[in-house]
């Protein structure tokens, strides 16, 4: 072959290669232009609307006592509804700070077996009344169903009521469609207490579907099994609905943020003083006044567990590291220590290094609660104020009292 032949060959092959080297960047730029013109799907769409309202639940609080946890139903008077949270505290807890507030709701006054789509009745206009004066109050609201043990029995047993509560669901979002929907959240249903998850995962689903039905433009909050907490939410995957924010409670360690409750275990009744963090001394004295050695070596192993800001904030860290995996917004809206018998800077420490955690993580919260056992303000002779080291804890300020 001679010189000028090879030469000719090799000036064609370039050729050939300048082409089709042209030919595959003009594939790459059109597609790449197409990928951006096209329109966002619907699923990565209501994701972006989730993450941008999530921003609407940075800080908040939970009323409790109002609309749930009242023992006799013949307690939910005109009375009750219209002095246990007025105007004037949803102001206040405007003026503390908080953007939102979590609003916990039985559902039994409403919800009639056999015609639970049927909603009617004074509750529900009082329930009307609460959401408009909390948006007054440019505060943001989630109506968080929280219902009876028995109706959470139900749930995890009889499909038939499950098919009922999605039926009132669908009503309940229906009523509240033409609220604002990014200022008015659905929360499907407090601590299920479903020990099988994988049945409540299916149970969730079926309830995310209701609303959707009800509501098409709202966000939904959902949940893990069993008590909410940041195990059981971390065992769950998304739903398929992607315009929903997921919620955990955080009361870790309940030897110490339940101590002196008289609900749950029984022994927890008689802890007092046990301290954060956790210190072997400390938690040796509180046992001597537990009458059972099981739940004496539980108080004093607390005691030996290194309960402190670093423990705390690797819970909220594996919490981070499974939103970021399914690339979901996560909040926080239960957290708090009950008052009863912890010391108050012991309580203060814990609140400020959950909130501190939590914050560092990109999780908005809402502690429990306004003015119940675990308050954030102080009642007396008629008058309520803001707790100042609550409030100092929570890295808010404190307002005058009224």
């Amino acid at each position: 072959m001679s010189s000028s032949d090879s030469g000719q060959r090799g000036r064609i092959r370039k050729r050939i290669v300048v082409c089709l080297a042209g030919l595959l960047f003009s594939v790459i730029g059109s597609a790449w232009a197409a990928n951006q013109s096209a329109p966002q799907s619907p699923q990565s769409a209501a994701h972006g609307v989730a993450e941008s309202r999530a921003v609407h639940l940075r800080r908040g609080i939970n009323l409790s006592n109002w609309f749930a946890q009242v023992s006799d139903p013949a307690g939910y008077t005109q009375q009750h509804f219209q002095t246990a949270i007025t105007a004037q505290d949803l102001a206040l807890i405007r003026q503390m700070g908080f953007d939102y507030v979590r609003l916990p709701v039985d559902p039994a006054p409403m919800f009639h077996t056999g015609r639970a789509g049927e909603i009617s009745g004074d509750y529900l206009s009082y329930l009307d009344a609460a959401l408009k004066m909390a948006l007054d109050q440019n505060l943001s609201a989630i109506v968080d169903i929280h219902p009876s043990d028995d109706f959470k029995h139900q749930l995890a047993t009889n499909d038939t009521f499950v098919e009922e509560y999605a039926d009132f669901w669908r009503a309940l979002a229906g009523h509240y469609a033409t609220m604002d929907p990014n200022r008015v959240f659905f929360e499907i249903l407090n601590e299920p207490e479903l020990t099988d998850s994988y049945r409540w995962y299916g149970v969730q689903a079926k309830l995310a579907d209701a609303i959707r039905e009800g509501a098409p433009q709202h966000t939904i909050i959902a949940t893990g099994a069993h008590w909410s907490d940041d195990d059981d939410l971390v065992f769950l995957e998304p739903i398929r609905d992607a315009n929903v924010i997921y919620n955990f409670h955080y009361y870790e360690p309940h030897l110490f943020t339940h101590q002196g409750a008289t609900w749950s275990v029984n022994y927890w009744r008689l802890l007092s003083g046990l301290s954060y963090p956790s210190d072997p001394k400390n938690a040796r004295k509180v046992a001597e006044s537990i009458p059972d050695a099981q739940h004496r070596l539980t108080v004093v192993r607390y005691g030996y567990d290194h309960w402190d800001a670093a423990r705390i904030d690797a819970d909220i860290d594996q919490v981070s590291q499974w939103a970021k995996h399914w690339n979901v917004p996560v909040i926080c809206d239960e957290f708090g220590a009950y008052r009863k018998k912890s010391n108050p800077d012991d309580r203060a420490r814990w609140l400020a290094d959950v909130r501190t955690a939590l914050e560092k993580y990109g999780f908005g919260w809402a502690m429990w609660d306004y003015d119940g056992g675990f308050a954030v303000v102080n009642k007396a002779n008629g008058q309520i104020a803001a707790d100042p080291a609550t409030m100092r804890a929570l890295g808010l300020s404190v307002p005058a009292g009224r």
